[in-house]
């Protein structure tokens, strides 16, 4: 009995650490493909004179879960309620954020990018989103450092803390 006990608390404690260490790992893509969507949005705006709604429709469509349910999300409060694109984004960056990896610092990234949108002329709103992007650049490099420094390390750290509970506990 005592044995199982102890597989169980190892199981846990390893689980516990790879899924940390996996939303390490999934802050560096997610970062990635925010840059990507950005960079979308913008051609879209820009070149293709695209109107928000609708390009923000393309863009939730090309990317994955969570960020395909920001963008869907900012795009059917354009549509449907009326809200201002400032509006529309920021109960869409609220609304959606848990879902995602990404930290307080991004989401604050995200939300200073809102609140340009839509308010300046093309060459204007252009230096915003290029902005926005290095921005968004150095945190993807941060995050990337993070993962390589520690990643490994938390999951270790989970199987020996269950190691350290079962040897304890005996």
């Amino acid at each position: 009995m005592k044995l199982l006990g102890a597989i169980f608390i190892l199981l846990a404690t390893t689980s516990i650490g790879f899924e940390y260490a996996k939303r390490l790992s999934e802050r560096p893509r997610q970062l990635r493909q925010l840059r990507v969507a950005i960079q979308s949005l913008e051609a879209e705006m820009m070149y293709g004179l695209t109107p928000l709604a609708e390009a923000s429709r393309h863009i939730a469509e090309q990317l994955q879960k969570p960020l395909s349910l920001f963008f869907m999300s900012f795009s059917e409060r354009l549509s449907h309620y009326e809200q201002t694109a400032f509006d529309a984004w920021k109960e869409s960056v609220n609304e959606t954020w848990q879902r995602t990896s990404l930290l307080d610092s991004e989401r604050e990234i995200m939300l200073q990018f809102g609140t340009t949108l839509g308010q300046h002329d093309r060459e204007q709103q252009q230096k915003q989103i290029k902005l926005t992007l290095a921005h968004l650049e150095r945190e993807e490099l941060e995050a990337k450092d993070r993962q390589t420094r520690y990643e490994r390390m938390i999951k270790s750290l989970g199987f020996l803390s269950g190691l350290l509970i079962v040897v304890l506990m005996l």
